[in-house]
């Protein structure tokens, strides 16, 4: 891979984070810079990208370009008692068009992936998703993809690909790789009834903002069965993340957010994760920074405690729970080392989307089918299927 398109760190940057205690991730992690070249990838389970591109981030003009006020926060932190094999790659600058800058970041993406290195992508505008999603297309296997916003960002069909269309491109445009969309913490009252009935008819899975306050523990196994992780920061309210002109008075809480960025690192299928619409020249006393090196903390987190149980390497470890519904029957499988519960729809062994027959549920799940209630997940997943 060459990673001529990655602009090094910059050295003012090292030099802050040589201030720092030796413990802290400015001193344990590998950062590309002039001085001490690009990191060794063969032992990194985690890469951090950055991407200075906001050309298409529709009212959020200056989003991406400058992240060093992130890197300067997370590099503040204290990691966990985990390993640490973590590199700052750099960031990818503004190519000629924007498609140039989508290439770059497509490449980079499909080459951590494919080495099984989690990309953690921080920069511009959420249309950068699109990119991330497109870089899927050489592992030639569909993907589930989560958003957690406050609008879908369906667009129209003739619309530019933008920040508030780029899911209507990425479930129309070919080839067409995407199982399954979810969103989570939407607003009603930023999204049209057609679009919510779109997706509906689509069979994808959202989750309003209220639900997500009720339960956040709901939002776990949907980030279970997640490939691609992307979070807008308009999904978290204005004055907690200030940096970014679309914020708005209600959202997610920053408590929020970390505890659901490490639902999503503890997830054994999330390979990328995604910040996106940061606005430097919003960013009041560096809140939105250091919120942002949070959740990045957090998912790092997440990551080194996977349990790794999935998808099912020997089920001797499950115990297995049968429940006939009618004339369905609904098999439950628990995991013995983490406790979490998946159910299953029977699938020919050629059917393309056997990856998505096992689906990741909850306790309340089985004990609803048990009540002789098919789980939503499992009715919506059975009609993509067929």
């Amino acid at each position: 891979m060459n990673f001529e398109y990655l602009k090094p760190v910059d050295e003012a940057l090292l030099a802050h984070a040589k201030m720092q205690s030796n413990q802290t991730f400015g001193k344990c992690i590998e950062i590309n810079s002039m001085s001490s070249g690009f990191p060794e990838l063969s032992n990194k389970k985690i890469a951090i990208v950055g991407v200075n591109e906001g050309r298409a981030a529709v009212g959020n003009y200056g989003t991406g370009d400058n992240l060093d006020e992130i890197r300067k926060e997370l590099y503040k932190l204290y990691p966990g008692n985990w390993p640490i094999q973590v590199a700052d790659l750099g960031d990818i600058p503004q190519g000629n068009t924007i498609e140039d800058t989508y290439f770059a970041l497509g490449e980079i993406i499909s080459y951590l992936i494919r080495n099984k290195i989690i990309p953690i992508i921080i920069g511009g505008g959420q249309d950068l998703t699109y990119a991330n999603y497109r870089a899927y297309d050489k592992l030639e296997q569909t993907v589930n993809l989560v958003s957690i916003d406050n609008k879908f960002n369906l667009g129209s069909i003739e619309e530019e690909l933008n920040s508030n269309s780029y899911l209507s491109k990425i479930v129309m445009n070919e080839p067409n790789n995407l199982f399954n969309f979810t969103n989570i913490g939407y607003q009603t009252y930023f999204n049209s009834q057609d679009e919510i009935a779109l997706l509906d008819n689509l069979f994808f899975d959202t989750y309003r903002l209220g639900e997500v306050f009720n339960d956040i523990k709901i939002v776990e196994p949907v980030l279970r069965d997640a490939d691609i992780v992307s979070l807008d920061l308009s999904a978290i309210k204005n004055v907690e993340a200030p940096a970014n002109n679309n914020g708005t008075p209600n959202g997610l809480s920053g408590a929020d957010m970390c505890a659901i960025a490490r639902y999503a690192g503890i997830s054994d299928k999330v390979s990328s994760f995604g910040i996106y619409e940061y606005n430097k020249k919003l960013d009041a006393k560096t809140q939105t920074a250091q919120l942002i090196a949070q959740i990045i903390w957090y998912f790092i987190e997440g990551v080194n405690y996977r349990a790794n149980d999935y998808p099912f390497g020997t089920k001797d470890n499950y115990k297995k729970y049968i429940v006939p519904i009618d004339d369905q029957v609904l098999n439950f499988h628990k995991s013995n080392k983490s406790g979490r519960w998946w159910m299953e729809i029977s699938l020919n062994e050629n059917n393309k989307f056997k990856r998505h027959a096992l689906i990741p549920c909850t306790y309340q799940d089985y004990i609803s089918a048990t009540n002789q209630e098919i789980p939503d997940r499992w009715i919506r997943t059975l009609k993509k299927l067929v």
